[in-house]
C-alpha cells in the first residue's frame, strides 16, 4: 500500500445504502459500473485497496481474507489486449439489492436496468466518479498530447444515463457519441474540446475529505493531466 493510501480518510458507515448522500452515490456509481445485483446480494469490485476499503466502510461491512486476486482483463478497446490487474471484491447481503433494482433502476439477475439517478442530483461528482473509477479509461495521447477520458460499458444503457449526468454537469463536459468496441460493448470519450483539467478537479471535488476515491485512478488521472497542460492540478482534493 502507498503513502497516499495509508493516509487516506475512511468514509463512516451508512444507515441506509439508499439514501442520498455523496456516500452512497459513489458507493452505487460502482455497483453501476463494475458490479453486479442480485436477490440476495450486491457485489462490487474495485481495483486498489484505497477504493475497497472505503466501499467496505460505507457499507458497514468488514474485507476478508479471501477478498483480493490478480484478473485478467481485456483492453476497454481492443479485445485481443489483455492485462492483469489486483481486484478487490465486496458482498453486501440482504435487502439492498432488490431496493436498490427498485429505486435506482440497477440491474438484477440479468434483466436489464432503467438507472433512475435523480436521488443523487446533488452529489453528481461523486456518482460519475465511482462509474469513472469502475468502468472508465484514463490515457495521455503521444500524438496530439491530450488527456483521453473515457467510459466503456456491455450496458449502452448505462452509458447514456452517464452521458446525461456530463450534459448536466458544471463545469460544462462535452462528450462524443457513442460507439462499439472491439470485443462487443460499448464506449464514449470526453470530446477532444472538453476541458480535461477542469473535468478532473470537478469530478475528484472533496475526494481527501471524504475518503472516496481510487488513489491508483485519481493518480493517473492527475498525472495525464499535468503531462498535457504542462502546469500542475494539485492532488485533485479541493
Amino acid at each position: 500500500m502507498s503513502e497516499a493510501e495509508r493516509g487516506a480518510t475512511t468514509p463512516e458507515p451508512v444507515d441506509d445504502l439508499l439514501a442520498a448522500a455523496t456516500t452512497t452515490a459513489y458507493f452505487w456509481g460502482r455497483v453501476a459500473g463494475d458490479g453486479e445485483l442480485t436477490r440476495d446480494r450486491v457485489t462490487v469490485r474495485a481495483e486498489d485497496e484505497t477504493a475497497a476499503e472505503a466501499l467496505a466502510a460505507v457499507a458497514g461491512t468488514s474485507r476478508t481474507d479471501h477478498d483480493h486476486r490478480v484478473a485478467a482483463r481485456e483492453s476497454a478497446h481492443d479485445a485481443s489486449t489483455v492485462r492483469f490487474e489486483d481486484e478487490y471484491e465486496l458482498q453486501v447481503f440482504g435487502a439492498p439489492a432488490e431496493r436498490a433494482a427498485a429505486a435506482l433502476g440497477l440491474p438484477i439477475d440479468g434483466q436489464p436496468g432503467g438507472y433512475r439517478f435523480d436521488a443523487f442530483a446533488d452529489h453528481r461528482p461523486q456518482l460519475v466518479r465511482g462509474v469513472l473509477e469502475a468502468c472508465g479509461t484514463v490515457c495521455f495521447r503521444e500524438s496530439a498530447e491530450s488527456v483521453g477520458v473515457s467510459f466503456v460499458h456491455d450496458d449502452e444503457a448505462l452509458l447514456r444515463t452517464v452521458r446525461s449526468l456530463l450534459d448536466a454537469a458544471e463545469p460544462d463536459v462535452p462528450t462524443d457519441d457513442l460507439s462499439a468496441t472491439s470485443s462487443g460493448g460499448h464506449w464514449f470519450g470526453l470530446a477532444d474540446d472538453a476541458d480535461a483539467a477542469a473535468f478532473a478537479r470537478w469530478v475528484y471535488s472533496g475526494s481527501d475529505d471524504s475518503g472516496l476515491y481510487s488513489a491508483a485512478r485519481r493518480g493517473k488521472l492527475r498525472r495525464s493531466v499535468e503531462r498535457a497542460t504542462g502546469s500542475e492540478v494539485g492532488e485533485l482534493s479541493g
